[in-house]
């Protein structure tokens, strides 16, 4: 705790839209004066949770949390709890039955009301359940406490106009809501000023990015916007959809050096009837033609994608098609799911729901033949000179091993020796761009023990914008961001806490 403040702590579950949800939960709570707890803290004056509800265990983690949290409340006075997210948007008042002692409930679309919620719960002493049915703000315009001073989300939509019959984000989340170009554009660059090198452009459907305003070429555009950023130098996205992933995208993504070699494709599964009956608007030959276009392009593209087994009626023959586009595709990794049914989709109702222990072992089939795919995969990169971004604390084993960790261009995690082969570089740190060569391939990831070949130092968090203002960068700088302009804001006197660079 710091002056007295009240400390938070935010837990997320889901996707990357979540992560990202929760850097503006984590910017409001600062900008109204609260402090992160110590990431050792049994528990902080506000705990937040932010849900997903694709997945069936989703409700039992939630649940589970709040209870651990239940006699921790009782015995600190004062003491909040909130839940947001998509379960949140879906259950509303279920949450506050099944656990009374959580203080605010508020949906996707409301999440700039959450410090003004936790304080009339506080005075009402009462529960607060506020979930906006449509969109109110859009989420960039909110301050945000990012996790990383180099790597940055950017929404470039909210919301989905899909309707498949296994998913029940659209219904939380409402029909996609483009940003306009020039607007993203200039958030990026205010991240590029405070020393963000990596950005990820996100949405539900990416490459559907155009059609709330008439246009389809608005994302190829966009792509080749950002790699005339100056001082940008990785641009990635997720998710894109088979259905709306035209030529135009792939030719911007090979022809814009600083979009990186990296695309994650979902299947979902490889068979046409199944597809069909999740209202997939593809069928397994348009899918493995992009990828052969994609790999046309961008020889050296890592492609991952989603995969679900035990869609209902869910054939052998059906599961068989999508081993063979495994096969077929060769993705460097895969992100397999049990199909969970979620009340409130149409697959949930559908006959014929698979039984536990057939997707179980279809399940163990499908993991089986991907872990002998990646490792092949990733035994063809040893020998290969790639530039790794060094992050930090992402090797579990890295204190013991004294590597550092990185993601290569096309996001394959790879742990280094972190000695430069020239002494006069100094120490690698977190930030820097390393030059190594893959000596060994695991499935999840590749060792460099070799000393770093090159080291390239980017400029330090928050010089590029101090160097604007004439002045140092403040404590902060490069972290809170609000409202995107371009260039260096003026200077307040009263700056919002921990709010400096915005």
């Amino acid at each position: 705790m710091s002056n007295g403040a009240r400390t938070y702590q935010v837990k997320t579950f889901g996707c990357q839209m979540n992560v990202h949800d929760s850097e503006r939960m984590a910017g409001l709570l600062e900008a109204a004066g609260y402090v992160r707890a110590p990431k050792d803290a049994d528990a902080a004056d506000v705990v937040v949770f932010n849900t997903c509800a694709v997945r069936e265990n989703a409700d039992n983690r939630l649940y589970g949390n709040l209870g651990l949290l239940a006699p921790r409340k009782a015995a600190r006075p004062g003491m909040q709890i909130a839940v947001g997210g998509c379960l949140a948007q879906k259950d509303r008042d279920t949450i506050v039955r099944r656990a009374p002692w959580v203080d605010v409930v508020f949906g996707t679309h409301n999440v700039g009301k959450l410090p003004v919620l936790l304080e009339r719960a506080r005075i009402r002493e009462e529960a607060q359940v506020e979930i906006a049915e449509s969109l109110e703000v859009f989420p960039s315009t909110l301050p945000t406490r990012r996790e990383s001073d180099r790597l940055a989300w950017v929404s470039i939509s909210v919301g989905c106009n899909n309707t498949c019959t296994f998913c029940i984000v659209p219904a939380l989340r409402g029909k996609e809501k483009d940003r306009r170009p020039g607007e993203i554009l200039a958030e990026i660059e205010a991240l590029v000023e405070d020393g963000v090198c990596e950005i990820t452009l996100l949405g539900q459907n990416v490459n559907a990015y155009g059609s709330d305003f008439g246009d389809r070429r608005a994302f190829s555009d966009l792509l080749r916007a950002c790699g005339r950023i100056e001082g940008l130098e990785r641009v990635r996205f997720t998710s894109p959809h088979p259905r709306d992933f035209t030529d135009d995208v792939i030719e911007a993504m090979a022809q814009t050096p600083n979009v990186m070699p990296q695309l994650h494709m979902p299947l979902q599964s490889g068979s046409d009837r199944v597809l069909r009956a999740m209202r997939r608007s593809y069928r397994q030959d348009r899918y493995l033609g992009i990828i052969e276009r994609v790999r046309a392009a961008i020889p050296d593209a890592a492609i991952t994608t989603d995969i679900i087994v035990g869609f209902p009626g869910e054939t052998e023959e059906d599961f068989e098609q999508t081993l063979h586009v495994v096969r077929e595709a060769r993705f460097a990794q895969a992100f397999t799911f049990q199909y969970s049914k979620r009340p409130g989709t149409p697959a949930a109702e559908m006959p014929d729901q698979i039984p536990k222990e057939i997707v179980q072992r279809r399940y163990e089939r499908l993991v089986e033949l991907q872990e002998e795919i990646s490792w092949a995969e990733n035994r063809g990169q040893v020998g290969r000179v790639v530039e790794v971004l060094v992050s930090e604390g992402e090797g579990r084993k890295d204190g013991a091993t004294r590597r550092l960790s990185g993601r290569a261009p096309d996001n394959r995690l790879v742990h280094f020796n972190p000695e430069p082969a020239d002494p006069a570089e100094g120490p690698v740190r977190p930030g820097d761009l390393v030059t190594v060569e893959i000596t060994y391939a695991a499935p999840h990831h590749l060792l460099a023990d070799k000393p770093a070949l090159s080291v390239r130092r980017l400029p330090p968090v928050g010089a590029r914008s101090a160097a604007g203002q004439g002045g140092p960068a403040g404590p902060g700088t490069g972290v809170m961001l609000g409202l995107p302009g371009i260039g260096a804001p003026p200077v307040t006197a009263d700056p919002a806490p921990g709010c400096s660079a915005c």
